[in-house]
């Protein structure tokens, strides 16, 4: 149907109203209670209804065509030709009866013809035209296409440039699910051979897509691993024949050679004046490389709204907590993640730096369907594949791991632009993102059964089953394609691997389970000194304002005493091999004693490095440049379990005749009875367990670090031991303490809280200016619409809803967006009249003139179905519906009438409160 010019109107069009019968008394709609506020004359500003004719409120209002769309041209030529059309003829039925899904968005309503040129509003709502003929509708599929049904396909609603997901809202799982049912049937409904080579390529896009990204997440771990190795030791001199090569590389392998010179040999000095002139030019360039990667974490500076509550989106402790106003909804406090009440006073924009910190968590909140633009970007990853390079360089006390998580995540959300079906589905998209974020695992622990399972615990919201096994296909590409760059010339994919040839004594079982306790205990320790830490040091008011400041401090505090010790000097890479590796292996450590008492001498040199890696852990988490927790947490409790290791080595030399021992000691052999390295490792997994939680995922990534089937054993016992004690002392980990603190709107589907409500007690009130009542009319001016959509955005409802409800009975719900969409292609905003009403049967007819009279009709945004559940439902099915449905709100309903609406983010807060009471 082609537009016709948009006119006023000149005299009032003529049709028949048949108004639903009344209620026979007042009692039978006391389930419906309407607060009215300050707008409450908005409500009753529809036009007058008469039994006769309707008229628009006032002469100069307009009623708008439908807007021009590529749907929505040509619509005749996609019927069959056998159906005969004229001016009654149904767009969207067929005469034999079949449904088409061919019609343009904005018409997707049932349309019954009408000869006697009425509107019929039946009383009751009827659901037949649900949310996937809906979709179907705006996405242009039809069953009987044919061989045109390919292309025609591309003629939908994305194509219209619109925006779904809007800053800071959360992603619909369902309607992605839906769309997605729908495209795929639509490209099967093909049977000829090049419908046939469409799907195949179709089902192909998932693996080439996960391919593509392994490769390129294995390139950019090659490149930081190649980069940070070349300028990591020019802190304490360079090879005269190559700068970019390290020391073991310019003496091939030897501990000194003089190709190697220090920058006290440099300048000339000798003894002690050169000991000093190398301990200046070391904490200089720790500070150069601190401060430079810094600088580049604050080009991706984001600034969020003021008027929303989220107070940062970095791994900040330290983030003040928004004051919590009134919401109109719920009196006690306002959504998570949402905007704050625009009658107090605007605090300034919260800002924060996407390259900072590792992202886990982060990525973790995107990935359960919070939308966070720019956070996966271009700039984000060049920038932080930059600075996680001059980070490292610093040797400062954090690591690659986390980064590299952040980092693939990026590579898969800008991938995902090459193949439609990823970029235009946020719902495929995240399967995709999964994928990415264990791939990068898969790279920094040379684990890929261990990245599927890291995504599988930790990161994803969503993992059905075929993304199980592309997740696994990608974690395997992108280990190949690093194994084969090589990137430490070793053949290794990381440089902490190492292999154990003796196994495990029974006695030491005991000191495995006490190195669980210990490290758990450690691990939950550092979260809460991280947090006492940033709660007081970067709460200073210059320390705050100035994030260069800060890195420059700790850089200086890392560079004046790592100097001082062998261990603390070391990257913490190598630092974690030494740490781990037996001394069959790598004798050159300092690890090796020869006899009893050089073990005394070791550990006393472990103990220091363990508080001065402790304590530079901690104050290093959370600055403002590229940071991860996992190896430098895994290098913490490697020194302490180095340090149990050696202990009880020495008590093994000292008593030898001990029974405990069963004779093992009696040989004199100096790993006879104990492997140190081993204990180091154990207590590794468990302290990085301690301080994320993870369980099943260290595990394995332990076992594919040794590739020892004899030390599962020891492993998984430690840490099933610490995460009991860590969680006996602080039930956060690191990653969900930053997402508490930080107001992340995500809702763990692994949390089972403990209900004492019902879904009534947390039911907003009805209110006029959250409802669009046509019970008079289902013709409601765009202006109300506006103001309407203005204080679902004004109170963080963004992605909210406005449910379209008859004499008290839900007929619909229009979203937020979509609503916001339909009135932005409004050309007369201040004077149209838009159609609301599902069900309604409408006979255009035409003024004298020949222009066309229909109102604007919204009905193809509306979803006739909305999820709605009873007022009195019980807390865990509103729970499971959040969680398992992806849903963004719950419709409310008190005896079959509508009573409210439940947002998702009021839901989150209401569970965060039982968190914070302890009911959980």
């Amino acid at each position: 149907m082609a537009d016709k010019p948009r006119s006023r109107y000149t005299r009032p069009s003529y049709f028949a109203i048949t108004p639903p019968p009344m209620p026979r008394s007042a009692q039978s709609h006391q389930g419906f209670t309407m607060v009215d506020e300050e707008d409450e004359d908005e409500d009753t500003t529809f036009p007058p209804v008469a039994a006769g004719f309707s008229t628009p409120t006032s002469p100069t209002a307009t009623r708008r065509l439908h807007s021009a769309r590529t749907s929505d041209l040509d619509l005749r030529s996609r019927l069959p030709s056998k159906l005969q059309l004229d001016e009654h003829s149904n767009l969207l039925a067929f005469s034999d009866g079949n449904r088409s899904y061919t019609g343009a968005p904005n018409t997707a309503g049932h349309r019954i013809p009408s000869r006697s040129g009425s509107i019929h509003i039946p009383k009751h709502h009827s659901r037949s035209n649900s949310l996937s003929v809906r979709l179907a509708s705006a996405l242009g599929f039809d069953r009987g296409r044919g061989e045109a049904g390919l292309a025609e396909s591309k003629v939908s609603l994305f194509t219209d440039e619109r925006v779904w997901y809007d800053q800071f809202t959360s992603t619909d799982w369902v309607h992605d699910s839906i769309a997605d049912a729908f495209r795929l049937r639509d490209l099967r409904s093909r049977k000829d051979f090049r419908g046939r080579l469409y799907a195949w390529f179709d089902g192909a896009q998932g693996w080439i897509l996960v391919a593509i990204i392994g490769c390129i997440t294995a390139c950019l771990a090659y490149f930081i691993t190649v980069m940070e190795t070349s300028i990591f030791e020019l802190k304490e001199g360079y090879c005269t024949g190559n700068w970019r090569l390290d020391s073991r590389s310019c003496c091939y392998g030897e501990e000194g050679c003089p190709a190697w010179r220090s920058w006290g040999q440099r300048m000339g000095f000798t003894d002690l004046g050169r000991m000093w002139a190398d301990f200046f030019v070391y904490v200089v360039f720790v500070n150069l490389f601190a401060v430079a990667a810094c600088i580049l974490t604050l080009l991706t500076k984001t600034e969020i709204p003021s008027n929303y509550s989220l107070t940062t989106l970095d791994e900040n402790l330290a983030a003040d907590p928004k004051p919590l106003g009134d919401n109109d909804d719920l009196s006690h406090k306002r959504p998570v993640g949402a905007p704050s009440n625009t009658s107090t006073p605007l605090a300034p924009s919260t800002v924060y730096y996407p390259a900072a910190g590792s992202g886990v968590a982060e990525v973790k909140v995107i990935l359960s369907g919070f939308v966070v633009h720019g956070y996966l970007g271009v700039k984000t990853l060049v920038v932080k594949t930059f600075a996680v390079v001059l980070s490292l360089a610093s040797g400062l006390s954090l690591g690659k791991e986390g980064p590299y998580v952040h980092i693939a995540t990026c590579v898969g959300n800008i991938a995902c632009r090459l193949f439609s079906k990823y970029n235009h589905n946020d719902g495929k998209r995240r399967e995709v993102l999964s994928a990415s974020a264990a791939s990068g695992v898969g790279v920094a622990f040379g684990a890929p059964i261990g990245g599927v399972l890291f995504s599988l615990e930790e990161v994803s919201y969503y993992f059905p089953p075929k993304t199980l096994f592309r997740t696994f296909f990608c974690c395997i590409v992108a280990s190949l394609s690093l194994k084969f760059l090589n990137p430490y010339g070793t053949g290794k994919i990381v440089i902490f691997e190492v292999r154990y040839v003796t196994d495990w004594r029974f006695f030491e079982i005991f000191i495995f389970i006490l190195l669980g306790v210990l490290s758990g205990a450690l691990g939950a320790l550092f979260i809460k000194a991280s947090g006492i830490w940033a709660r007081t040091f970067r709460r200073i008011p210059v320390i705050k304002g100035w994030p260069v400041l800060e890195v420059a401090l700790v850089a200086l505090v890392t560079g004046l005493i790592s100097f001082w010790n062998r261990y603390t000097k070391l990257a913490v890479t190598e630092l974690l091999f030494k740490l781990a590796s037996p001394c069959k292996t790598d004798i050159s450590s300092g690890l090796c004693p020869n006899n009893k008492d050089e073990i005394l001498d070791i550990i006393r040199s472990l103990g220091i490095a363990f508080v001065t890696k402790s304590f530079l852990t901690i104050i290093t988490f959370g600055i403002k440049v590229p940071a991860g927790i996992y190896v430098p947490s895994m290098v913490v409790g490697g020194l302490l379990g180095r340090l149990v290791g050696h202990l009880v080595q020495y008590l093994a030399f000292t008593y030898p005749d001990a029974s405990l021992w069963g004779g093992c000691a009696a040989n004199g052999e100096l790993e006879s009875c104990v492997t140190p390295g081993v204990y180091a490792l154990v207590a590794a997994g468990a302290t990085m367990c301690g301080v994320t939680r993870l369980s099943v995922t260290l595990a394995v990534i332990l076992f594919e670090l040794t590739g020892s089937l004899d030390h599962v054993l020891p492993f998984s016992l430690a840490v099933l031991v610490a995460k009991w004690t860590a969680d006996a002392i602080e039930p956060l980990s690191i990653y969900d303490l930053l997402t508490d603190m930080n107001s992340y709107p995500l809702l763990d589907n692994k949390l089972r809280p403990v209900f004492t409500t019902d879904l009534g007690d947390i039911t907003p009130a009805v209110r006029s200016h959250r409802v669009i009542d046509i019970s008079n009319s289902p013709l409601v001016p765009a202006p109300l619409l506006r103001r309407k959509l203005e204080h679902l955005h004004s109170v963080g409802e963004v992605d909210g809803g406005l449910p379209i409800i008859r004499y008290n009975v839900l007929v619909g719900l229009i979203p937020a967006p979509d609503l916001e969409f339909a009135l932005d292609k409004l050309d007369d905003e201040e004077d149209s009249l838009c159609l609301m009403a599902q069900t309604v049967t409408w006979h255009d007819t035409e003024e004298a003139d020949g222009h066309n009279s229909d109102p604007t009709d919204f009905t193809a945004f509306i979803d006739p179905a909305p999820v709605a559940l009873d007022i009195h439902s019980p807390m865990d099915l509103v729970f499971q519906c959040f969680v398992k449905l992806g849903l963004r709100y719950i419709c409310v309903l008190r005896d079959g009438q509508y009573a409210g609406l439940l947002h998702k983010k009021t839901f989150v807060k209401y569970v965060k409160e039982l968190e914070q009471a302890g009911e959980t």
